[in-house]
């Protein structure tokens, strides 16, 4: 299991311990003139109230571990979202939302601030004038065109003190507002609804695949964990992650491949069958398609 999910599986524990009710710990990362990167860990779980907030400026939050229902208004509708590891956070400023845990407890996110104005200027480079500036969806799934940048501030997030604070997170802010602005102003489909009974079951195989990427998942064992026939549970699979089970633990495969090569000197051979790739030519394939550079060539760049 990854670092940062093994952070939030220590937070979940002394939480237990305690016998506390469930919070949300925010550690600032690094903050500029109109923007702010913040870790985020919440605690609660089936057992807390859905808390209610607002976005005080524009969000955009990377789900690092756990999942949770997001819920919000956008564009004279409301609607909620499944948020997985690897899934973008999407907020107006101003607007509304609701975070619940009704399925499996805790989360954490590396959430990204901007001032309205500076989002403003950032968001114009991307073509705003002509889409406008709001998000007109709650949520990115795992794509392929974010996989490098969110590779990027896992490892940061990962990395020792005295490294995290070489991290370039005002880079990293602003091409993710640019990438993510362009991406969630295109012809995106809406994913489809789905019965609340089939989001905790879908959540329990998420889980799974969180806590075990690196194991031999096919989709009749994570129907089974999700008590769906294999048809029915590929298709709720990936109306509610917007990618299917094979992609979406690829993603998450090389997600903690990436981070491990920015932060750690162990072998690329090594990495790639911890990760669950079972031989380093399948690696070094899967990686380049998508990050476009090699692992080596990837851990030189960090």
């Amino acid at each position: 299991m990854a670092k940062i999910a093994v952070e939030l599986k220590d937070a979940l524990a002394r939480r237990a311990v305690e016998g506390a009710p469930g919070q949300t710990n925010v550690r600032v990362l690094a903050r500029g003139d109109g923007w702010k990167v913040e870790d985020v860990i919440c605690t609660s779980g089936p057992q807390d109230r859905p808390f209610e907030e607002q976005h005080a400026g524009v969000t955009i939050a990377i789900v690092a571990a756990g999942s949770f229902q997001y819920r919000g208004a956008i564009r004279h509708s409301r609607g909620y979202e499944l948020m997985t590891p690897g899934s973008l956070v999407l907020g107006n400023a101003g607007q509304c939302f609701e975070c619940g845990h009704e399925h499996g407890a805790g989360d954490r996110c590396i959430s990204f601030w901007y001032a309205p104005d500076f989002f403003e200027r950032l968001a114009s480079n991307a073509g705003a004038r002509a889409r406008g500036l709001d998000f007109r969806m709650l949520r990115l799934p795992p794509l392929r065109h974010m996989s490098s940048l969110i590779a990027r501030a896992y490892a940061g997030l990962a990395a020792s003190s005295q490294t995290l604070i070489n991290v370039a997170w005002e880079e990293l802010s602003a091409q993710l507002a640019v990438q993510t602005f362009q991406l969630a102003a295109g012809l995106l489909p809406q994913p489809n609804s789905a019965p609340p009974a089939a989001v905790a079951r879908v959540t329990r195989s998420l889980r799974m695949i969180e806590n075990h990427p690196e194991a031999s998942l096919t989709l009749a064992k994570l129907a089974r964990e999700a008590r769906l026939s294999p048809y029915h549970f590929l298709r709720t699979f990936e109306s509610l992650t917007g990618v299917t089970p094979h992609r979406y633990i690829l993603r998450a495969r090389l997600r903690e491949a990436a981070m491990r090569l920015a932060v750690e000197p162990t072998r690329i051979l090594d990495i790639a069958l911890d990760c669950g790739f079972g031989d380093v030519s399948n690696f070094n394939h899967a990686f380049r398609a998508e990050f476009n550079v090699s692992p080596r060539a990837y851990r030189r760049l960090k």
